[in-house]
């Protein structure tokens, strides 16, 4: 470590990240009157310089906008060698995260899903269960402003604050197929307002959710949670890029070397450090936290941190239909969702399930591009009469399976790449599983079935979708037993007492949802018991 521009001052609480856990961390330890600081590598995002301002918006969603920081490649991006898993990360750097981008589809994890070694046999259980976070998923849906449908049957009784988004055509036409078969499905909880709400203006369906909301109308962190978390002291610095965190000679994390906008390296000291930076940038960050005292990486004596590394694995069945849908109208990835295969049944041949997401039909320039890869709309004089048939005429079912943890599925630093101030990039090393395999299958039959239930005239299956990577989970996982988990119930750290992880790291199971919002019911969580236990918070 070479020498850092250092700062006499120590602040109470360093939080790295400022995504979707940082963000409600940093606003529920506000009221402490502790002085929080949160360093953030990327920068705040201008509504106004989002994609769909322009006519070129689906375009950018190629470029600037991707999904895919290889792709991106914004100075506040980092590299990510995926080069050794079928399915590549896709994140996002910059205040709100990855909810800049997510499309906002907005389920909780399952009760079961915190018992999946009980009730299956398999994985582990967590150390805590859905009832220790239900108060904390209900604040996170009034902070973020949740659109949804009380009464689903597959979930304890909950109450959204804002009425559902409405599920269109497509909605309204693949839900025809579910009634047919008998199969659950119910408008789902997105993080999209449905009407005005505190002081943000309702969803205009504008369509392109996953290249940042100009309207404000999706509740990503950077307009929720940090207005008020500043609002309340918090200090929020950008372009602050956190190579490593560092630790006294007693073992204690004493805070963080980072480089700012400049390029130039510094220290930030702090009497306690919480990382929220999601389940690749965490461990990059502890496994290069290498000292006397750690030197496979902070916190990492368990040889856990970096391993177990959970995706969901998607796959797409897409129903074309003589009716017209305005599919490209509406929230993306919010409309509805089916639970019917959700729960383990082993006469499928695979342990746990999958949810089934509905989603409309892509932009004019993503429907050509695409009918043209695939050879289904061609260029030259039949192409206007092909572009018509498939353009808002097209509803998918997405099969987003849970993913078991596995030692074998890692994130390490790679030995040769590093990002633009020389920090090792992430490697990510992950193979799809056979219980995995089998449920992407069954799931994808099943929406076949749905899509000829639901009248659709032609169908086409895409197996595992490659750019996939938006939930990435489990590489610190928690637990009770410091040889089997990175950190305890509440999120510190078994080796390093006042080191907290609050992001998706700590999940022990995927659960096969989409998990923003137990992520962030996490967060409060940790939050909230640490501000109970202040006295004696490194016993």
């Amino acid at each position: 470590m070479t020498d850092a521009s250092t700062t006499d001052e120590v602040v109470d609480v360093l939080i790295i990240g400022a995504g979707a856990a940082g963000g409600a961390f940093a606003w529920s330890m506000a009221d402490t009157r502790m002085h929080i600081v949160c360093l953030e590598q990327g920068d705040w995002m201008s509504p106004s310089e989002y994609p769909s301002n322009r006519s070129d918006w689906e375009l950018l969603g190629h470029g600037p906008f991707s999904i895919d920081p290889n792709v991106r490649g914004r100075d506040t991006d980092y590299p990510i060698n995926n080069s050794n898993s079928p399915i590549s990360v896709v994140n996002f750097n910059g205040v709100g995260g990855g909810t800049v981008m997510y499309a906002a589809h907005f389920p909780r994890l399952h009760p079961s899903d915190f018992r999946v070694h009980s009730l299956d046999g398999v994985a582990a259980d967590w150390p805590i269960d859905y009832n220790t976070l239900d108060p904390f998923f209900a604040q996170n849906d009034q902070m973020m402003g949740v659109s949804g449908l009380a009464g689903d049957p597959m979930y304890p009784p909950k109450q959204p604050p804002l009425p559902p988004i409405p599920m269109g055509r497509v909605g309204e036409a693949v839900a025809r197929g579910y009634n047919r078969l008998g199969w659950h499905w119910w408008p789902s909880d997105s993080a999209i307002i449905s009407r005005p709400y505190e002081g943000r203006d309702r969803c205009l369906n504008l369509g392109p959710c996953m290249s940042g909301c100009s309207q404000g109308g999706k509740s990503s962190t950077d307009i929720t949670y940090w207005p008020a978390a500043i609002r309340a002291g918090v200090e929020l610095r950008t372009r602050c890029r956190v190579r490593e965190i560092t630790v006294n000679a007693e073992g204690m994390a004493d805070g963080a070397i980072y480089y700012d906008a400049d390029g130039n390296e510094c220290r930030q000291r702090a009497e306690v450090v919480v990382l929220a930076c999601n389940g690749i940038g965490t461990p990059r960050i502890l496994l290069n936290s290498r000292s006397t005292a750690f030197p496979d990486g902070l916190a990492n004596s368990s040889g856990l941190v970096g391993k177990n590394l959970m995706f969901h694995p998607v796959g797409f069945v897409q129903g074309v239909f003589e009716e017209q849908l305005d599919s490209h109208k509406g929230p993306a990835g919010c409309c509805i969702l089916s639970k019917e295969f959700y729960e383990t049944d082993k006469s499928r041949g695979f342990v746990r399930g999958y949810n089934m997401q509905i989603t409309r039909g892509s932009g004019p320039f993503n429907t050509a591009a695409q009918g043209f890869a695939t050879g289904r709309i061609p260029w030259g004089k039949d192409h206007h009469a092909a572009f018509a048939r498939y353009f808002d005429h097209v509803a998918s079912i997405g099969i987003l399976c849970e993913d078991l943890p596995e030692e074998h599925n890692t994130v390490t630093l790679d030995p040769q790449l590093v990002d633009s101030d020389g920090i090792p990039a992430p490697k990510i090393s992950y193979t799809l599983s056979e219980n995995s395999r089998r449920m992407l299958e069954h799931g994808l039959d099943r929406a076949e079935e749905v899509m000829q239930a639901a009248g659709a005239i032609e169908m086409h299956r895409s197996g595992l979708l490659q750019q996939s990577g938006w939930h990435n989970l489990g590489t610190a996982r928690m637990g009770n037993n410091p040889n089997s988990s990175v950190v305890n119930a509440w999120g510190r750290s078994h080796d390093v007492r006042n080191l907290f992880v609050i992001d998706g790291s700590v999940f022990v199971t995927s659960g096969g949802v989409n998990p923003t919002s137990t992520i962030q019911a996490l967060a409060l969580y940790v939050a909230d018991t640490m501000k109970k236990n202040l006295a004696n918070l490194f016993d």
